[in-house]
């Protein structure tokens, strides 16, 4: 009968303990606040919920803010996008204001555009209220070498369809950019941007260039033309001044070339000049070999040619 006892209290005691660690595990408070908005939210659920870590306050009232909101929504799937890393209580409030504007979104592309990094409740009233983007000072050329300076404002709205993976603001930017540089560019004379801005408009608009982007490009509005420099005439003078250098720096070779060529000159002068001389040094050495060896002998005139020269008359001419 002691044993018998004895297990009873063990049976009992345990019974207590295992009451006591679900009732901490049980968040009383917020079954209560499920049973007054009428959701049918099991004790079980709520005690799976603490066990796996997920804070049954921030889910369950992000339950119920969808359903009062007229929402069909899945406790589960608000769970996993929590356990996922998304911000549940930012796609639930972007899920209540596309319902009340009309748009069609869904619980799963809301997840999708949140987990990808984008902020779906910003993205969302982008949709409804578009987005205004300044493009700064935009710079090109037109074919007689002015430039235009172009200012302009792109009105944009987001596009939900392809906000996964889409593009983001800055290649919107880039890509209006060089369609104003392409259009200006493509104009014989700055006065037809001047006259008509309106060709810029026009192909903007319809170049598509919010294709495989996150928004869509509601309107284009030029805010302010201007005419910057004189780029052919700057790039003339320009060329005419490397022409110059390089037809100074040609001339100055050519200069070096004469100047060493004369120098060449003076020296092979030179050395003629030191030729000669020792030419000339070498004569009466020759000349005094030639008299030692009898080689040349003195000239010596005879009595009789003496004496006829002496009786030839002066200025007759003996032919």
């Amino acid at each position: 009968m002691s044993g018998v006892t004895l297990i009873a209290g063990i049976v009992v005691v345990l019974a207590i303990m295992m009451f006591f660690v679900v009732l901490s595990l049980f968040p009383f408070s917020t079954f209560v606040k499920c049973i007054s908005a009428g959701l049918p939210v099991s004790p079980i659920t709520l005690i799976a919920m603490n066990l796996r870590k997920v804070p049954t306050d921030i889910i369950i009232d992000t339950y119920i803010k969808g359903s009062k909101a007229g929402l069909s929504l899945s406790l589960n799937a608000i769970e996993a996008h929590y356990l996922a890393g998304g911000n549940v209580i930012n796609v639930v409030s972007a899920l209540i204001s596309a319902a009340r504007a009309h748009l069609n979104l869904t619980f799963e592309r809301a997840a999708a555009i949140d987990l990808a990094g984008r902020d779906v409740l910003d993205a969302v009233r982008m949709k409804i209220e578009p987005r205004v983007i300044s493009t700064g000072d935009v710079s090109g050329i037109a074919k007689n070498g002015i430039e235009i300076i172009v200012k302009a404002k792109i009105t944009v709205r987001a596009n939900l369809e392809t906000m996964v993976g889409g593009a983001g603001e800055e290649t919107i930017i880039a890509r209006v950019n060089e369609g104003i540089v392409a259009t200006i560019g493509s104009k014989e004379t700055h006065t037809e941007i001047l006259t008509n801005p309106e060709v810029i408009t026009k192909k903007i608009m319809d170049a598509g260039l919010d294709a495989g982007t996150a928004f869509e490009i509601f309107s284009f509005d030029i805010a302010d033309v201007d005419v910057g420099r004189n780029i052919g005439a700057i790039l003339q003078t320009d060329q005419a001044e490397a022409d110059k250098k390089v037809a100074q720096a040609k001339a100055e070779g050519r200069r070096a070339l004469a100047l060493a060529q004369l120098q060449e000159n003076k020296a092979v002068e030179q050395e003629m000049k030191a030729r000669l001389v020792e030419s000339e040094m070498r004569v009466p050495k020759a000349l005094s070999k030639c008299f030692t060896e009898g080689k040349i002998l003195p000239i010596r005139k005879s009595k009789s040619k003496k004496k006829e020269q002496a009786a030839i008359p002066f200025g007759v001419d003996h032919g």
